[in-house]
Parts: structure tokens; C-alpha cells; sequence
């Protein structure tokens, strides 16, 4: 038998919780049995739901407490009064050895500054990125950084795509990482001196974890090309609101047009398997779990918004990063 991959789950973090939280746990427990979920949070409030859930309870266990991180809170408030609060406890869980991997669907900049101040980074890397999934149209693409770093040096985009490469080698295994930089233009004298000089050095660097591509502009990311896309984190941060609200715009304008007239909806009717198609492949749910990389130990953070089928999907990515050892990839790459 594989040995338990354990999870440590904060409860109390986003929209609806603990409620999706643990909806979303038991929808993940459907298709795995391979995994412990520690679960950090008000037991009062966790335990009456779970008990209600085909959940085997050797396959989890609650760990009570009622301080949590408040989603207005700042950063920093969060790191001087968290330490007993259940993403502080889930984080230190992992820094502990006691579980693999967190998730939370908490407040964002607490996660990563309460990560930062627990967990050691790797060796050899400066800074931490936040890294996601995006749809293509040939399959999925791990772009990075999504936030964490305004500024970058060449350096820290240079281990970004050794540690996208990893990840995306960690989640898709029989797929080879193809990293390109995100910028203004596809030709080498375009973009600012990090990214040109980070283009030269990218160039030289003979690795077998990844085949380096060049520049990309933002019109070809979803194109399927690359798989690994690598910008600083305000490039990488408004490459991914814009991309999130051109999704939104496009769903909604569709789905206004079919319901506008008659026509319309016997279009939707005819086309309906299509359409289905479409929405499958724009949905966020299915993409949720941004990564936090270059830590010693994987986080993992929930969009704060998503229901429980966007958790059970960051459940997914949490189970197949230690499943294909995401660390040690990233520890034999940078070295």
C-alpha cells in the first residue's frame, strides 16, 4: 500500500466555510482513498457537518481552535496575532513534518507571510513565487509569478522557470516543460535589461528538466505552445486579471446573447453539447490552487471565492505535488 499523503486543511479560510471546505473534502475523498486530511479549525462548527459525510474518520482528524485570519486583514496584523489560528496551526503542521502539504482558502498576503515566517526557503532560491494553472488549447500551461514579487531580478526569473518546470513536471509527468518569458514582443531586442539579460542566460543554461522557447506576448499564452510561462509578479499579476475578466466578459456576453431572443435559445438548444464544451473549458473551478514555490515545504492557496468543487480540484493539485515529490524536483534542478 502508498504511504497516506497528508494533508493539512484550513477550514475557516474563504467564502462558505467550513461548509465547502468539507464538501469539497469529501467530493476529493470520492476518487482518492490515499489521503489524511487534518482539518484546523472550530470543531464546533466543522464536526456537525463531517459526521454527516461518507468520510471514513480513519481518513481524518480535527484540530480545534476559534481564532482565525479575518479576509480584511492585513498582512501583517494577521502574522502578529495568527499564531493559534487554524491557517498559523495548518502551516506549522507542515513545518513540523506532521503534514506534506497546506491548503487554505484564506486571506492571501497572511498565507504568504505566515508561510514565509515558518517555512525555510530552498536552498539557493531567493524569493518564493506564486505560481497557477492556466487552460490552452493544447492542454495546461504553469504560469508564474502571479504576485508575489513586484520586482525581479534576473536571477529569480531564471530559478522561476526551473521551479515552474518542476511543477509542471510534477503535475503532468508525460509532458516536457517548454518555459518562455512573458513580454512585449517575441524578438530579442524587446523588453526591459532583467528580461533581456534573463533571455541571454536562459539560453546558455544546458538543463534536461526543460526546453527554453524564448519571449511570448500576451495574445499567444493560451495558444499551447509553451507550457511554462515566467514574468515578475506585477507583469504575471495583471496578465492574470486580465485574463480572468476577459473570461467573465466573454461567458456572460454568450450567455445574454442565447437568452436575448427566440433564435438565440434554439441556437443554445441545437448547440447545447458545444456549448458545454466551452463553459467546461473557461470555468476557474477546474483551475483552482495557486502554488507557492520555493518554500522548503508545498502551500497551496484556494481561491477564496470558489465553491467546493474548486476545492476538491486544489485537493487534487495538493495530492499529486507530493505524490511526484514537487521538492525534490525543484532541489535537484536549482543545484
Amino acid at each position: 500500500m502508498n504511504k497516506m499523503i497528508r494533508i493539512a486543511v484550513d477550514a475557516m479560510g474563504g467564502d462558505n466555510s467550513p461548509q465547502k471546505i468539507i464538501d469539497g473534502i469529501e467530493l476529493h475523498n470520492k476518487k482518492t482513498k490515499n489521503v489524511f486530511y487534518k482539518i484546523f479549525g472550530d470543531e464546533d462548527l466543522i464536526k456537525p457537518i463531517i459526521i454527516k459525510k461518507p468520510i471514513d474518520k480513519n481518513n481524518y482528524e480535527i484540530i480545534h481552535t476559534k481564532d482565525t485570519i479575518k479576509g480584511e486583514d492585513s498582512a501583517f496584523t494577521a502574522a502578529k496575532r495568527g499564531k493559534n489560528t487554524s491557517m498559523w496551526l495548518a502551516i506549522e503542521s507542515v513545518k513540523s513534518n506532521s503534514s506534506d502539504i497546506i491548503v487554505s482558502a484564506g486571506n492571501t498576503g497572511a498565507l504568504l507571510v505566515i508561510a514565509k515566517l515558518n517555512l525555510k526557503m530552498i536552498e539557493n532560491i531567493d524569493k518564493p513565487a506564486l505560481s497557477g494553472l492556466w487552460p490552452s488549447r493544447k492542454g495546461m500551461s504553469v504560469v508564474l509569478d502571479l504576485g508575489a514579487n513586484v520586482e525581479c531580478s534576473d536571477k529569480n526569473l531564471i530559478d522561476f522557470a526551473i521551479m515552474g518546470s518542476s511543477l509542471f513536471k510534477s503535475l503532468f509527468p508525460d509532458e516536457n516543460p517548454k518555459v518562455a518569458l512573458l513580454n512585449i514582443g517575441s524578438e530579442e531586442v524587446k523588453g526591459n535589461e532583467i528580461i533581456k539579460e534573463t533571455y541571454q542566460k536562459l539560453n546558455q543554461i544546458v538543463n534536461e528538466d526543460f526546453e527554453f522557447k524564448g519571449f511570448i506576448e500576451g495574445s499567444n499564452i493560451m495558444d499551447g505552445n509553451v507550457n511554462v510561462i515566467v514574468a515578475d509578479g506585477f507583469t504575471g499579476n495583471v496578465a492574470l486579471k486580465t485574463a480572468e475578466g476577459t473570461a467573465n466578459f466573454i461567458s456572460s456576453e454568450l450567455k445574454n446573447a442565447l437568452k436575448s431572443s427566440i433564435f438565440g435559445k434554439l441556437g443554445s438548444l441545437i448547440s447545447i453539447g458545444s456549448l458545454k464544451k466551452f463553459k467546461k473549458k473557461l470555468d476557474p473551478r477546474l483551475y483552482n490552487g495557486a502554488i507557492l514555490l520555493g518554500l522548503n515545504s508545498p502551500v497551496i492557496k484556494s481561491h477564496g471565492g470558489t465553491d467546493y468543487i474548486g476545492f476538491a480540484n486544489s485537493l487534487s493539485v495538493c495530492e499529486k505535488i507530493v505524490k511526484n515529490n514537487l521538492i525534490d524536483k525543484i532541489k535537484n534542478s536549482i543545484n
